[in-house]
């Protein structure tokens, strides 16, 4: 799909807003402006903010679980989880002033709309069933720590990586995920 396009503008300053603001942080006025657009514009590509923040919590989560899904499975668990931690610091970007797009939503939960909050759980979700596997692979060769648990360890790293983009994007540096990646390691 040509990237240039409005709708696709709109989307992609959408998700940069909500990784930087928030759902409740940005107007349809903010992306005008970005995009160059009237909120007219907006209003027929995305009629609500809730149409708006459904698809780009959806493209944002395809375009990160493609990325993790994409990490080679024969590889070493350990390894896994090192590249599963690259995928998360390109997340924050090079100014490091972006959070995950459904961990900044996570913590509007309680003003999304029901279909917006699904999707975010449904990213939580993947993630933590992708790292699951990932420890009790790790368990079984040697590399991982997971207390033989590794669906309750799969939430408490995948928590700690939310955490850790927080922290990183406060201290404006990436390195506080590696420091929650050696906690899994043995």
């Amino acid at each position: 799909m040509d990237k240039n396009t409005v709708r696709d503008q709109v989307l992609d300053h959408a998700r940069t807003l909500l990784m930087t603001r928030g759902y409740n942080a940005f107007s349809y006025r903010d992306l005008s402006e970005r995009v160059g657009v009237k909120t007219s514009s907006i209003h027929y590509y995305f009629p609500s903010k809730e149409d708006l923040a459904f698809e780009a919590v959806n493209a944002y989560s395809a375009d990160v679980m493609s990325s993790i899904y994409a990490i080679d499975s024969s590889a070493p668990a350990d390894k896994k989880l090192d590249r599963y931690v690259k995928v998360l610091v390109r997340v924050i970007g090079e100014e490091g002033d972006r959070v995950c797009l459904c961990g900044m939503l996570a913590a509007d939960i309680a003003s999304l709309p029901d279909n917006v909050r699904q999707a975010v759980q449904a990213f939580f979700r993947a993630n933590e069933n992708w790292l699951a596997k990932v420890l009790a692979e790790g368990e079984i060769q040697e590399t991982l720590h997971a207390n033989n648990q590794p669906e309750a360890a799969a939430r408490a790293l995948f928590a700690a990586f939310q955490g850790s983009l927080l922290a990183a994007r406060l201290f404006q540096t990436p390195a506080r995920l590696d420091e929650i990646m050696q906690v899994a390691k043995r």
